[in-house]
């Protein structure tokens, strides 16, 4: 199902949710410092870059060209944090992935287009600072240290990656999935 916006087309999937992908983007493989960027609505508050995936577009090749559109960052693409799924103003199904920096552009689209920002927040600050307007935003990074560690496999089709488990919240927490250390195959929802 999609719909359309000018200049954009909204996918989703056949259970009603905004297909989405996003990463959280690490300087180094410590993953201690992550990069935040100015949002488009609200330019004073910060978020993980990430945005809707386009027809056809798998989640993997989504999160890595919304980096590059708004964080204007390319990097080695990790593993699979989780799928979040957000239901309290917007249904949203979002993959965030890991993705360590190795390049870092001095002028990208969304800086050049909208005057978007970006700035490394150590991960606690990071989490405070995205937990008032952004709650989501950091659940994903309190997730960072309940899932894998950084030496499992990258996840970019059904046929690679972790295993995934689902876990349930109540109505005013995002609903995830997580990956495991307990094996390498991604199982489909």
């Amino acid at each position: 199902m999609m719909k359309f916006k000018p200049n954009q087309t909204r996918t989703y999937d056949g259970e009603g949710f905004k297909r989405r992908a996003a990463c959280l983007c690490f300087k180094n493989e410590k993953e201690d410092e992550v990069l935040l960027v100015s949002s488009s609505r609200h330019p004073d508050q910060w978020i993980v870059p990430g945005g809707g995936m386009e027809p056809e577009e798998e989640p993997c090749g989504a999160a890595v060209r919304e980096v590059y559109e708004e964080a204007g960052v390319k990097g080695k693409l990790g593993r699979l944090l989780g799928i979040f799924e957000h239901n309290q103003d917007r249904k949203h199904r979002t993959y965030v992935y890991i993705l360590i920096v190795t390049e870092t552009l001095e002028d990208w689209e969304d800086s050049v287009n909208i005057g978007r920002k970006r700035k490394w927040f150590k991960v606690d600050e990071a989490i405070r600072v995205l937990q008032s307007h952004k709650p989501v935003h950091a659940e994903y990074l309190r997730r960072l240290t309940n899932t894998c560690n950084p030496t499992c496999s990258p996840v970019c089709s059904p046929s690679n990656g972790n295993t995934q488990s689902s876990q349930v919240t109540d109505n005013n927490t995002p609903h995830y999935v997580v990956c495991s250390t307990q094996g390498s195959d991604l199982v489909n929802r």
